[in-house]
C-alpha cells in the first residue's frame, strides 16, 4: 500500500491543528512529525510538548522522525498511544542496534533514516529489526528544497536490497516530493511519501492533500 506522510513542518502553526485535520479529511495514511535539534540538523522545530497536545486530537497515525543528537535520551518523550513509527538518524546513533531495540521495547515501530550522502550499507545489521527505511532526498533541516534526482538510484538500491533479503520493509522518502515527481518516486520503489510545503504550503490543504493521493493512485 502507497501511504502520503504530510509534515506538519511546514504547516501553519498558528492554525495547526486546523490543518491537520483539513489532511485528516482528506484520507492521508499518517501525519508526519519532523523534530530538529539545531545540532544534528541547522534547524530547530517541534518539541514533545506540541506532540503532547496533539496526541488526543489526531485521528490519524503519527510517524515521527527524529532529526536530533542523542536520540536515546529523547525517544520515550515522543512515544504516544497514537505514534506508530519512531525514526532515527543512521548517522546519529553511537550504538544503533540498541536505540532500534529501546524504540521496539516501547511498542512502535522502527525506522532509521539516511542522509543523502550516506550508502545503505549503514543498514547492514540492523536490516531484520526495522520496519521502514527513510530516504532523505534533500539535506534535512529545512522545508521547500529541491529534490536530488541522485536519490532516485538510491531509493532503487534500497528496493533490491529489501526484496533481495525476502523483508516486508517500507521506503519512505522525504525532501522536495511535488506532483510533478512523486510518480518517479514511487515507480523507484518508496511507499510512503513524505510532502510537506507541497501540502501545508498551499493555499487549500484539503484539495492538494486530495491531488496527491490521487495522483499516487495513478502509479
Amino acid at each position: 500500500m502507497i501511504k502520503l506522510a504530510p509534515s506538519i513542518l511546514s504547516a501553519d502553526f498558528s492554525n495547526l491543528l486546523e490543518g491537520i485535520r483539513e489532511v485528516e479529511r482528506a484520507g492521508a495514511n499518517l501525519l508526519h512529525v519532523d523534530v530538529m535539534d539545531g545540532h544534528f540538523v541547522p534547524n530547530i522545530s517541534i518539541g514533545p510538548l506540541v506532540l503532547e497536545s496533539l496526541k488526543s486530537k489526531v485521528s490519524i497515525p503519527l510517524d515521527v522522525h527524529l532529526m536530533i543528537e542523542n536520540p536515546d535520551g529523547y525517544i520515550e518523550k515522543f512515544s504516544t498511544d497514537n505514534t506508530e513509527i519512531i525514526t532515527i538518524h543512521a548517522e546519529a546513533c553511537m550504538h544503533l542496534n540498541r536505540t532500534v531495540q529501546a524504540i521496539k521495547s516501547l511498542g512502535h515501530k522502527v525506522g532509521i533514516s539516511l542522509n543523502p550522502a550516506t550508502p545503505i550499507n549503514y543498514l547492514d545489521y540492523v536490516w531484520n529489526d526495522i520496519d521502514m527505511v527513510l530516504i532523505m532526498s534533500v539535506n534535512p533541516g529545512f522545508g521547500g528544497q529541491i529534490f536530488i534526482k541522485e536519490m532516485l538510484g538510491k531509493i532503487s538500491d534500497v528496493r533490491n536490497e529489501i526484496d533481495s533479503r525476502g523483508l516486508n520493509i517500507d521506503i519512505e522518502v522525504d525532501g522536495g516530493i511535488k506532483l510533478d515527481n512523486v510518480k518517479e518516486v514511487i515507480d523507484a520503489g518508496a511507499n510512503v511519501i513524505v510532502a510537506g510545503s507541497a501540502i501545508f504550503g498551499a493555499e487549500d490543504v484539503y484539495a492538494s492533500t486530495k491531488r496527491f493521493l490521487e495522483a499516487m493512485k495513478e502509479t
